[in-house]
């Protein structure tokens, strides 16, 4: 890939998609500026660097229609504050809305252009879309590792069309998983949870060829239980995947990798606010019972696991951890982790948000802005973004 550094940007137009699909309230106030903080060096760089900065992104899920609701001009709004200087609004993505903007901004100036799926050709990665969007562009830079897993108009197609470049935040979250996968300081631990192992088989798959152990938490756990001959009663558990947890453990015993599973949990009599909780032995479950955290003797196990690890990569909370009764399992882990001494990072919408709950997301060495994009890393996928750069 080209260096963003080395590049030639003084008085060009240079179009950078950005992922600033961030999440807001209902009276559309930012509540997590992660993927804006994030942004911010390249944005930062190529206004030092005398370029006319023509900012692209997605928000939300408009179908390919213009949809008030799903604007970026809130967000233009807030970019101001993170600049410290005014940033332009185009009404669109394309066409004269864009010509106007370009001709009004100086070089050194940003503008953020209109959700880029307004446009049914986004998504379809249409020719036609992907030359307005470049029309008024000398030069692309892709730094929406968040949106790389995609082959989209703005992603890919640009990126065929201009000289093109990796920016700062995109070529940061390649080197962190290559550092994990490819050249890892071992023991390697891959820590995994959520709730389905039908959205992670490839993951798992993958990960079990590469790291010496694999700590599984989080309701997937409960189907390799089951798969094991437990009896997980009313806990979620993927009946149609049983053989693949099944398989998945004969592929890690063949590979030298330990698969490290619960043995206790926080089981719950219901989901209602007043249920009972008793913390039992995953054997023991109580019959109708369902299993939503782990347990104490489980964290005092992964503990132990994570303190061998000098690199540890998590993708999922341990359980149902938007609910406080069964929160303490991943916020013990996270912390676990943190104060591993191992080079850590983390991937996944919700494990970063418990990180941040606890306001310890300085401790990790890495922290990916892409959830489904590092999950097809961690698969062992080329993502359609990074191989359009080169």
């Amino acid at each position: 890939m080209n260096d963003l550094r080395k590049a030639a940007v003084d008085r060009k137009v240079v179009a950078v998609r950005v992922d600033l699909n961030v999440p807001t309230d209902d009276r559309g106030r930012i509540t997590d500026d992660t993927r804006i903080v994030a942004a911010l060096p390249t944005i930062n760089h190529l206004r030092r660097s005398g370029a006319k900065v023509l900012l692209i992104s997605h928000f939300g899920r408009p179908k390919g229609r213009p949809d008030p609701s799903m604007s970026l001009e809130p967000v233009a709004r807030a970019l101001e504050g993170y600049l410290d200087d005014p940033v332009a609004f185009a009404g669109d993505c394309i066409g004269p809305a864009v010509e106007e903007t370009v001709a009004n901004i100086d070089y050194g100036e940003v503008a953020l252009l209109e959700n880029v799926r307004f446009h049914p050709g986004e998504t379809g990665n249409a020719p036609d879309f992907a030359r307005a969007l470049a029309e008024p562009a000398e030069k692309f830079v892709n730094d929406a590792f968040g949106a790389a897993h995609r082959s989209h108009a703005s992603v890919v197609g640009l990126a065929r069309l201009l000289p093109s470049y990796a920016g700062f935040l995109l070529a940061s979250e390649i080197a962190a998983l290559e550092r994990v996968l490819n050249n890892p300081e071992r023991p390697l631990a891959a820590l995994v949870g959520g709730a389905k192992i039908s959205s992670k088989i490839g993951v798992l798959r993958n990960l079990v060829e590469r790291v010496d152990m694999l700590l599984l938490g989080g309701g997937m756990a409960n189907t390799f239980l089951a798969a094991n001959g437990l009896d997980m009663q009313a806990s979620l558990v993927e009946s149609s995947h049983l053989n693949d947890a099944s398989e998945i453990q004969r592929r890690a015993r063949e590979s030298g990798c330990e698969i490290v599973l619960p043995t206790d949990g926080v089981m719950a009599s219901g989901l209602a606010a007043g249920a009972e909780t008793v913390v039992v032995a995953v054997d023991q479950v109580p019959e109708g019972w369902t299993m939503l955290d782990i347990g104490p003797a489980t964290e005092r196990l992964f503990h132990d696991r994570l303190r061998l690890a000098r690199t540890i990569v998590w993708n999922g909370p341990m359980g149902m951890f938007e609910d406080r009764r069964f929160a303490r399992g991943t916020e013990r882990i996270a912390r676990g982790v943190a104060a591993s001494g191992a080079y850590s990072m983390i991937g996944g919408g919700d494990s970063v948000a418990a990180v941040k709950l606890l306001g310890i997301e300085s401790e990790f060495d890495h922290i990916s802005t892409g959830g489904g994009a590092s999950l097809e890393m961690l698969e062992g996928k080329t993502l359609p973004g990074i191989a359009a750069l080169g």
